[in-house]
């Protein structure tokens, strides 16, 4: 991507074809939660300025420009003129029901307040757009969504219009873990019932950010991406693999078994990347386990 403004002093980083792509000079990450926050950092280590916009900025890392703002109401402050930016909003339930307002009102009163748009724009979705298909086949980007909830049908319609709105490239993550991200540890842990048969896929928050990192830096990323590792699994697989690691047994099968859920692909992810650091849920959640348990042992 070529620098932006001819901003000095920003660091080069290689694409998995081995050319060099300058960073972007200055970024804006919308929503910036624990994923932004990630990214930002990468970000910065690789010499871009950093703005990151939420409504409560406590927490962020001393080196971010904290932009507090709210979008749900109309944005009183100009926001920086930046080279890239990265929406990380998610909508809630209530904002989901009526999708007139709260998630796609954000991004409407974004776009207003930008004093340009800028050159890249990722915006964060979700599989849940799948969430209609019954496909027994790995679906890939060319498949048409078919939300069915108001969440997905709201995440579709953000989709739609973050490409109206910014141009943005589509990036589809599928159950996002990692240390901190346990959800299924503490459904194992719990004993909670679970529907083995369920078709899932999944990527690990470390993969997910080096993807993000990625489309800010490649000369032509994809329109629309799918976040997902290399081994889609059913439920019963990922759960009783915890189960065995931690030394558990699997937690009780719901039934009657039924083989919901869908089956994505991950080769254009692969292509992007070259290699994903966790491209299985074994070696993800190893990874997780390891470092849930380096927390808990005691310091000697």
């Amino acid at each position: 991507m070529p620098r932006a403004g001819g901003d000095p002093g920003l660091s080069n980083m290689p694409d998995p074809t081995g050319t060099v792509q300058e960073a972007p000079g200055r970024v804006l990450l919308v929503g910036c939660g624990k994923l932004g926050t990630r990214l930002g950092e990468r970000l910065l280590s690789a010499g871009a300025e950093v703005f990151a916009l939420r409504r409560n900025t406590a927490g962020l890392p001393g080196a971010f420009s904290a932009l507090p703002v709210d979008l749900r109401e109309p944005v009183q402050r100009e926001l920086p003129r930046v080279d890239a930016m990265v929406i990380t909003l998610t909508p809630d339930i209530q904002e989901a029901a009526d999708r007139s307002n709260g998630y796609l009102a954000a991004l409407r009163n974004l776009a207003t307040a930008l004093p340009s748009r800028p050159r890249r724009v990722v915006f964060v979705s979700s599989t849940r757009v799948f969430e209609g298909r019954t496909d027994h086949r790995a679906l890939t980007e060319v498949d048409t969504p078919a939300p069915l909830t108001p969440r997905g049908r709201t995440l579709r319609d953000g989709e739609l219009l973050a490409s109206e709105l910014f141009g943005a490239h589509i990036v589809r993550p599928a159950g996002i873990y990692g240390p901190g991200r346990e959800m299924l540890l503490r459904k194992v842990i719990d004993g909670a019932p679970v529907q083995y048969a369920r078709r899932t896929n999944r990527i690990h928050e470390t993969d997910l950010v080096r993807t993000l990192q990625t489309l800010l830096f490649v000369e032509n990323p994809p329109p629309i991406l799918h976040a997902v590792d290399q081994t889609p699994a059913t439920l019963g697989e990922v759960v009783t693999y915890i189960a065995q690691r931690l030394g558990l047994q699997p937690p009780p099968r719901i039934q009657p078994d039924v083989a919901s859920g869908t089956i994505l692909s991950g080769a254009l992810l692969l292509s992007l990347l070259g290699t994903l650091q966790y491209p299985t849920f074994e070696a993800g959640y190893d990874h997780v386990i390891a470092t849930r348990n380096e927390q808990t042992s005691p310091q000697t």
